[in-house]
């Protein structure tokens, strides 16, 4: 699973960039396979369209949606799950999004930048990329 935070370090080529890349590699070459919360996927698109604009947004979704990501759609369950998520560990709407796929399987990890999950990390696997 990856967070947002780390596709964007990706994206960016910051700290942790390498390990999405092998992150991605390794899902190519594999049977593992990438998720990501649909909610994470607008947050992609929307930080990338305040960035850079609407043609480098759409670029760069096309070239993830490449990748094969498996955009798991949020829906009511979903929604409410997160919801109770974010009140009780206090994270951020899409943050918390993220964290309740990361819990649909014990072997799903959750790549992040974001220290935010630390608040989750006794509820999920969490793989932190370095800091910046």
């Amino acid at each position: 699973m990856l967070d947002s935070s780390a596709v964007l370090r990706y994206l960016d080529r910051e700290a942790g960039a390498e390990r999405v890349k092998e992150i991605f590699r390794t899902c190519a070459f594999t049977s593992a396979r990438m998720f990501i919360s649909a909610v994470q996927w607008g947050e992609i698109a929307a930080v990338r369209r305040r960035r850079f604009g609407a043609m480098e947004q759409e670029r760069v979704l096309r070239y993830l949606a490449q990748l094969d990501f498996q955009i798991i759609a949020a829906n009511t369950a979903r929604a409410v799950r997160a919801a109770g998520i974010r009140v009780d560990y206090k994270l951020a709407h899409a943050d918390a999004y993220a964290a309740e796929l990361a819990l649909d399987s014990p072997e799903h990890v959750l790549v992040t930048a974001d220290f935010d999950f630390k608040a989750v990390s006794d509820l999920i696997r969490v793989e932190f990329l370095p800091a910046k």
